[in-house]
C-alpha cells in the first residue's frame, strides 16, 4: 500500500500577530498630540493676583513677567534685577509684537510695578497688561 502523506497529529502552528504597526501607530498618535498641545509658559512663582471686574483671559503669545510680595521680578522661575528687564524684553520681542503680561502680587508697591512697567516700554513693548483675577 502506499502513502499519500505524511500527516502530523498534535503540532499545532501558531498565529504570529506583527505588533510594528500597532506601534508605529502609537508613536504617530503621541506625535500628533505633542505638536498640537498648545504649552502655557508660567511665571515660576505663586503670585496673589488681585481682582478686577474687567479682568479678561491672557493671550497665548504673551511674555510674562511676575511682581512678588517682596518687589522681586521673575521671568520663567529666574529672579532679575530691575536693569535687566528691558534687555530681556527688548530680546524676547525682537521683530514681534507680543504683549508683556506683569503679574503682581495684590501686596506689592504700587512704585516696583510701575518701575517694572517703565522697563518694559523702554524696552520696546507697546502692549503691557496688569493681570488680575475675576
Amino acid at each position: 500500500m502506499r502513502r499519500l502523506g505524511n500527516i502530523e497529529t498534535g503540532r499545532q502552528e501558531g498565529a504570529d500577530i506583527n505588533m510594528s504597526p500597532l506601534i508605529d501607530m502609537v508613536f504617530l498618535l503621541l506625535i500628533f498630540f505633542m505638536v498640537t498641545t498648545v504649552f502655557v509658559q508660567e511665571t515660576g512663582v505663586e503670585v496673589q493676583k488681585p481682582k478686577a471686574a474687567t479682568a479678561s483671559e491672557l493671550e497665548r503669545n504673551s511674555i510674562l513677567l511676575a511682581v512678588t510680595r517682596e518687589g522681586k521680578v521673575v521671568y520663567s522661575g529666574k529672579e532679575l534685577d530691575l536693569n535687566r528687564v528691558r534687555g530681556l524684553v527688548a530680546r524676547l520681542l525682537g521683530k514681534r509684537d507680543l504683549p508683556v503680561i506683569i503679574i503682581a502680587d495684590e501686596r506689592s508697591t504700587t512704585g516696583r510695578l510701575v518701575d517694572v512697567i517703565d522697563q518694559c516700554k523702554l524696552g520696546g513693548a507697546t502692549k503691557v497688561s496688569i493681570a488680575a483675577r475675576q
